[in-house]
């Protein structure tokens, strides 16, 4: 029985790591060229953090999703399990994941700041600045991640394939107190710290906002922003809670458990799903995982500026108002006329006939 439950859930798991690729590596490139080419309705640094975030996303679905876990589930024998490919793969790996998850946090901490401090948004509220910071926390992440290529190493394990025992260099952990220390600090650096940061300061812009609207009346905040601004800061608050409830939910659970398989289980074979907190283990590694492909989703369901755009991409809309706007203003531009009875002026006044009669010699 338990033979079983475990066959089933690794064929769940062939299928959901490629699925997740096919999904997800094209619906963040999408999501990429909708944030840059599209007019969303987003401030140019929320451009900058959020096209940064698909493409470090795409990056960790590659080497993460694509070479290490498809290839892991459908090869005997990936290429990664030999010199050098075994360290490089962590290197890139952890690269790609402190990468992500403090782009989230930065742009958090950055939306507060502003949001506080008339000081800090002109200081932080330039695109330039924007782009130093992105890639500034790419290349720290990076650095930071040149330990983990050595935490792995290649060693001769005998296997069972098709009834018969073979011998096939395998990349695993390095069974050291190096290679421990190395994973507690990145559990807490990928996973522990992210997670805290992102709620208290979703928590504090929020409170923020909320003690914000206490402050003037409906009337008044209506005239000092031109709309309702109880609408604006419902949808504000709902696009700030559903990322930090996702980011949350999905990164949780992975941290936890890998909390306990590194202090009760740690000489436990991993693959062995007999014991339960393995397959817990895999399944919050899941949903971590999931956490690169929800972005497009996300933004379809909190943003209606980009719901708009995407409509009018998949229909070619765009398109077609662009022509009709061209062929509009070429045929007013025909029919018009400049009238010399007005006084002189500086800057020219141009008469447009709306009301022409063809007459017939």
């Amino acid at each position: 029985m338990e033979a079983a439950s475990a066959t089933v859930f690794v064929t769940v798991q062939r299928i959901y790591y490629p699925l997740l690729c096919v999904m997800g590596i094209p619906a963040n490139l999408f999501t990429f060229y909708m944030i840059c080419f599209r007019n969303c309705g987003m401030s140019d640094t929320a451009i900058i953090y959020l096209s940064c975030l698909a493409i470090v996303d795409t990056f960790y679905l590659v080497w993460v999703i694509l070479i290490d876990l498809t290839l892991t589930f459908w090869l005997l024998q990936p290429f990664w399990h030999s010199h050098p490919w075994c360290g490089i793969l962590g290197f890139l790996q952890f690269g790609s994941l402190y990468s992500s998850c403090w782009i989230v946090v930065v742009f958090t901490i950055e939306r507060y700041l502003v949001l506080r401090s008339t000081v800090a948004k002109q200081h932080f509220y330039q695109p330039w600045a924007t782009k130093v910071t992105c890639v500034a926390i790419v290349l720290v992440s990076h650095v930071v991640s040149v330990p983990m290529g050595w935490i792995n190493v290649v060693t001769p394990v005998n296997l069972t394939v098709d009834g018969e025992n073979v011998i096939l260099p395998r990349c695993h952990y390095r069974s050291h107190t190096y290679s421990t220390v190395l994973v507690w600090i990145t559990t807490f650096l990928s996973g522990g710290v992210p997670i805290v940061l992102v709620i208290i300061f979703n928590y504090l812009i929020g409170y923020h906002l909320c003690h914000a609207n206490k402050l003037f009346t409906k009337e008044e905040l209506r005239v000092m922003h031109g709309r309702s601004t109880r609408g604006m800061l419902r949808r504000t608050i709902l696009l700030l809670g559903t990322v930090s409830v996702a980011f949350v939910v999905l990164s949780l659970p992975r941290f936890v458990t890998y909390c306990i398989l590194r202090t009760k289980y740690s000489h436990e074979h991993r693959n062995d799903y007999s014991i339960p907190i393995n397959v817990a283990g895999d399944v919050a590694n899941m949903l971590q995982n999931l956490n690169s492909t929800t972005n497009f989703l996300l933004y379809c369901m909190v943003s209606q500026r980009f719901r708009r755009e995407l409509v009018q991409v998949v229909t070619c809309k765009e398109k077609a108002r662009k022509l009709s706007s061209v062929l509009t203003h070429t045929t007013m531009k025909v029919f018009s006329v400049v009238d010399q009875k007005t006084s002189p002026s500086r800057e020219p006044v141009t008469v447009v006939l709306t009301n022409l009669k063809l007459i017939v010699e």
